[in-house]
């Protein structure tokens, strides 16, 4: 069985190669079609100062923000504003966001987009150099970064994705240079800010790694409950509420398993318990990986750091809404394969191909309105993207760790400073 399996897989390596290239060629005149002859790209909408209609999870942050400023802890204002959206982040975003509900929504959305733009090219910049890449590889990267559609999407839509990205940056960087328990308070932090990340504090439980395990949930739990201390503790359970009865996004751009199935006419508790299958499925491999192989990265077993961002694909491909602007937050996954592999390799092509399909413009969903044979092929292009990248970050190389980081907290303490 296990035989076959590999077989399966080396399979499929073995077709990337030709085909990913391929793939990347094609999104690359796609996008410029798409740009040319289609709809007005994302990046023009920004400046735009209808915050209402063009900024709208912005919007909906900054009212609740507003209400916890203006009506103080405790109140049902916080999530009950008026904005187009539902706001679907538990109460602690809303106090780390405050201080925006002070200035005018005009100069606040400016202000969260500069420092979204800061904080991912700083993210982009810091894996690079933690992985050693070349100039060229860091200038590519951060060219199809600053190019990409789901950058240009968070960015117009005022989302929190760029602080997510600085959050799991932090700890995959500190888990690098031998800090675990550190790594895990960063990871507990941001699954704080958006739940739908938490699988990835249950990897340090499947590698019997406990301190840091119990470090991720404790931090979690504690930056829950400081932002619901201060929020007020009944905007907890109205945040629940909202969160548990919020339905599956049907939008062409929801990149969840639930998401597609709903598009394909599927009910969509088949696709979350495919998606709930993948992540417990990966979870296990990841674990007998680390018993076979020892436990942690020093020894080899995830040599690029990947494991971890192969965890959060399968939350992302489990959850109801996965926006495909949540493809930025796998970046330095990706970026760590380009780092493990060698010129020509397979992995360095096929994460070409992901940097050039993140290229296509939202557009793309514009193409597949009338029903044809192909819409649903067209409209699976986002859960595709999210699917392979989520393999390709199970299948790290296992060679010399890049750039020799991965130490562990005992060589740390050891190390000349």
């Amino acid at each position: 069985m296990a035989r076959r399996a590999r077989a399966a897989r080396d399979a499929v390596h073995r077709l990337a190669r030709p085909v990913a290239p391929i793939v990347a060629v094609a999104a690359l005149v796609a996008a410029a079609l798409l740009v040319l002859l289609g709809g007005p790209p994302l990046l023009r909408w920004i400046p735009a100062t209808d915050i209402a209609r063009m900024h709208v999870d912005f919007d909906t942050f900054r009212a609740s923000a507003h209400a916890l400023v203006q009506h103080g802890p405790g109140s049902a204002a916080i999530y009950d504003t008026g904005a187009r959206l539902h706001n679907l982040n538990p109460p602690l975003l809303s106090v780390l966001l405050a201080p925006l509900a002070l200035l005018d929504p005009v100069t606040g959305y400016r202000l969260l987009t500069a420092l979204s733009v800061l904080l991912v090219v700083g993210s982009v910049l810091l894996v690079c150099r933690e992985l050693r890449l070349g100039r060229r590889w860091t200038t590519g990267a951060l060219v199809v970064v600053l190019a990409s559609s789901p950058l240009h999407g968070t960015l117009l839509l005022g989302q929190i994705y760029p602080l997510l990205l600085a959050g799991l940056t932090a700890g995959w960087v500190a888990e690098r240079r031998g800090h675990p328990v550190l790594a895990a308070a960063c990871y507990g932090v941001t699954v704080a800010l958006k739940p739908s990340l938490a699988p990835v504090l249950l990897l340090p439980a499947v590698q019997a790694r406990w301190r840091p395990f119990a470090a991720g949930i404790a931090a979690a739990a504690v930056a829950t409950l400081v932002g619901v201390a201060v929020a007020g503790w009944p905007t907890a359970f109205q945040w629940l509420a909202m969160a548990l009865a919020e339905p599956v996004g049907p939008t062409p751009d929801n990149a969840s398993l639930p998401g597609q199935a709903l598009r394909w006419g599927i009910p969509t508790v088949v696709g979350a318990l495919v998606g709930a299958a993948v992540a417990a499925g990966t979870l296990v491999h990841l674990g007998r990986r680390t018993r076979r192989h020892g436990a942690g990265p020093a020894v080899g077993t995830d040599p690029g750091g990947t494991a971890l961002f192969a965890v959060l694909a399968t939350g992302l491909l489990a959850a109801p809404i996965a926006w495909h602007n949540y493809l930025l937050l796998l970046v330095p996954g990706l970026l760590a394969l380009v780092a493990s592999g060698e010129a020509g390799d397979t992995r360095r092509r096929v994460v070409v191909a992901i940097g050039c399909l993140a290229v296509v413009p939202v557009s793309w969903s514009d193409l597949w309105a009338d029903g044809g044979w192909a819409t649903p092929l067209g409209r699976a292009l986002y859960t595709a993207v999210l699917l392979v990248t989520w393999w390709s970050l199970l299948r790290p190389a296992t060679g010399p760790v890049p750039g020799g980081s991965f130490r562990s907290a005992e060589e740390s303490a050891r190390a000349p400073a």
